[in-house]
């Protein structure tokens, strides 16, 4: 047991000096070009099924590049490109139900596109992402309500991450995506985390 104990101080010796190197302080970011960490990053979606519980899924195959400017956030720049087909709920009948003309008709409307148009900062480390989110060929203005992570050296590839989570709801139908309504909810809510690599 006391082998054991003195182990685990020791991993915990080694390791502290590298997760320091992240700081959840903005003033303290480095900014540059970003590209996102696919293997660190979801978009996650949920909504009422029929009043009795929330369902989920996400987007597990999109790209998307940030310009980050931390001492003037609001000349940071967000793109974000998504393939439909990388929809996931894991059941695969739903899926291919998503991918259908009934909803997200994938084979018609492959991807997804969001692209910031303004950039306003809310607090110490939260600010607001309008854009437009282009989705089944209809594009809807949407403000995303991100809150910045942190940013440093990662301890294992040793390239400098910076991290942000964001969030927001959208009605479904203004994309024209009205499949089971109004018993299945209209409101949508996105959460997404993401980890971006410095180029």
């Amino acid at each position: 047991m006391k082998l054991a104990t003195a182990a685990l101080a020791a991993l915990l010796a080694f390791t502290a000096p590298a997760l320091a190197q992240s700081s959840p302080d903005p003033a303290k970011a480095e900014g540059g070009q970003f590209q996102v960490d696919k293997t660190h990053a979801k978009i996650i979606f949920a909504f009422n099924h029929l009043g009795f519980s929330t369902s989920y899924g996400l987007f597990s195959d999109f790209d998307a590049t940030l310009s980050f400017d931390p001492k003037a956030p609001a000349q940071s720049a967000l793109a974000v490109s998504i393939n439909m087909d990388g929809i996931v709920t894991t059941v695969p009948k739903f899926d291919a139900h998503l991918k259908s003309p009934d909803l997200f008709d994938t084979a018609k409307f492959p991807t997804a596109s969001f692209k910031s148009t303004a950039i306003e900062v809310t607090g110490p480390a939260t600010g607001r992402i309008t854009g437009e989110l282009s989705l089944r060929g209809v594009t809807r203005t949407v403000v995303l309500d991100a809150t910045f992570n942190g940013a440093g050296i990662h301890p294992m590839n040793k390239k400098y991450i910076a991290g942000f989570n964001a969030s927001t709801r959208l009605k479904r139908s203004d994309f024209g995506l009205t499949y089971g309504l109004p018993v299945v909810g209209d409101e949508v809510t996105l959460t997404i985390s993401a980890e971006f690599i410095r180029q």
